[in-house]
């Protein structure tokens, strides 16, 4: 095999532990490290002294973080690879032949580099992921709230669409303070309340209050407020850091079913380059919303999704599911195409995919979204559609003849 690289460096990485294989030309050398900041700068020097070329890494945990963040300061060429790429051939498993083999694939280049954004997007990344972190933790509070509720026999979820409404957390705080007339709760409605709902409120805050139920109740509201004020300050931040990047964000704005908190996960995700991307498909596939390609013996297997970015695919699932509420979108029209043969489900994550590629192309070109519409793959098969429907007339037993419409 063709050498690629004749000082090359592979990093077998644990949590305590650094084994660091360095190949030049035809020598191996093999150092241990600890993981402290001073073990790896001192792992850098011996790297600087033997002039290594380029270093390669798993990617195991986070413990490559601090690892490739120092060496990234320190100018130092290195890729990150995906383990599942480089797992060893049997019999060659302790932690020096797992240097020596990663260092022996990047010599001859037959490792693979993830991708890895510039460290402004990876502390962006870290911030929103946060961010949906707490907003998934206020819901599961939310939900203890409506458990606790419902021991007591208090129904106002049942009245009430939203329990950390204005009016839920007026009742909420009056319950905490030791209220339990419904009469003197349910007055606390605020004036969006339809009037013929109050007796339906009353009947549903009728339950046995204890002492409790109103402990409980106190420490998840402080919980929840503590968790809605840091929200608050987390899109405060990731607002200031995704300045730079806000024609980005309105343009991701104008697709239906993106907001603009979609539009900065995504781009805390993807970034706004997309050179890293050979095309849309390759761009579709890292994000992990393609079917995995596995064919053996002309039978083709699992088609299932490969893993890629989850946190890219959760998010544009969410987004697809609020698009196709749209009729008059070309989204809703890729649903209902879908569906109709492979299910929702599938067709969800066809509306998802069909939303990544578009964009792709709106970062890489900084263009803005038109929509076909709802009637595009209608009129994109009309021959096909109407030979269908008119043989299966036919086949019904009637005379088919199609005359065009006058225009009005």
């Amino acid at each position: 095999m063709d050498v690629i690289y004749k000082r090359c460096c592979g990093i077998d990485v644990h949590k305590n532990m650094i084994m660091a294989c360095v190949i030049v030309n035809r020598k191996k050398e093999i150092r241990k490290f600890g993981t402290m900041t001073d073990d790896i700068l001192e792992m850098v020097r011996w790297l600087k002294e033997v002039e290594c070329e380029v270093v390669a890494l798993e990617s195991t945990g986070v413990y490559w973080k601090p690892i490739y963040n120092i060496l990234e300061q320190e100018s130092l060429p290195i890729i990150v690879v995906n383990a599942q790429h480089i797992k060893a051939v049997p019999g060659r498993k302790t932690d020096v032949k797992d240097a020596e083999w990663i260092a022996d694939l990047l010599k001859h280049g037959l490792v693979k580099a993830s991708y890895i954004p510039h460290r402004e997007q990876r502390e962006l990344r870290e911030i929103t992921r946060y961010r949906q972190e707490i907003v998934n933790e206020r819901a599961r509070e939310l939900n203890r709230i409506q458990a606790v509720l419902e021991g007591a026999n208090i129904k106002m979820a049942s009245v009430i669409t939203n329990i950390d409404g204005k009016t839920g957390l007026s009742i909420l705080a009056a319950i905490i303070d030791g209220q339990t007339d419904p009469i003197q709760l349910s007055a606390l409605g605020c004036k969006n309340l339809a009037a013929k709902k109050i007796p339906e409120l009353q009947r549903a805050l009728k339950g046995s209050i204890g002492e409790h139920q109103m402990h409980m109740l106190k420490y998840q509201i402080e919980h929840i407020t503590f968790m809605s004020k840091l929200i608050a300050e987390l899109d405060l931040e990731i607002k200031k850091r995704t300045a730079p990047s806000e024609e980005y964000i309105e343009l991701l704005d104008e697709l239906p079913g993106i907001a603009r908190r979609s539009a900065e996960k995504i781009l805390a995700e993807t970034g706004i380059e997309m050179n890293q991307f050979r095309d849309a498909a390759h761009f579709a596939s890292w994000a992990g919303l393609v079917p995995q390609c596995n064919e053996s013996a002309g039978k083709k297997k699992s088609t299932r999704l490969r893993k890629g970015n989850k946190y890219l695919k959760e998010t544009l699932v969410e987004c697809a599911r609020v698009a196709i509420r749209k009729k008059s979108s070309l989204f809703y029209a890729k649903y209902c195409k879908i569906a109709a043969r492979r299910g929702g489900k599938r067709a969800l994550i066809a509306v998802a995919h069909r939303m990544l590629v578009i964009i792709y192309h709106i970062l890489k070109n900084k263009s803005q979204f038109f929509d076909l519409g709802s009637d595009y793959f209608v009129k994109l098969d009309e021959e096909r559609i109407k030979n269908r429907n008119i043989n299966i007339l036919r086949k019904m037993g009637y005379e088919v003849s199609l005359m065009p419409l006058k225009d009005l």
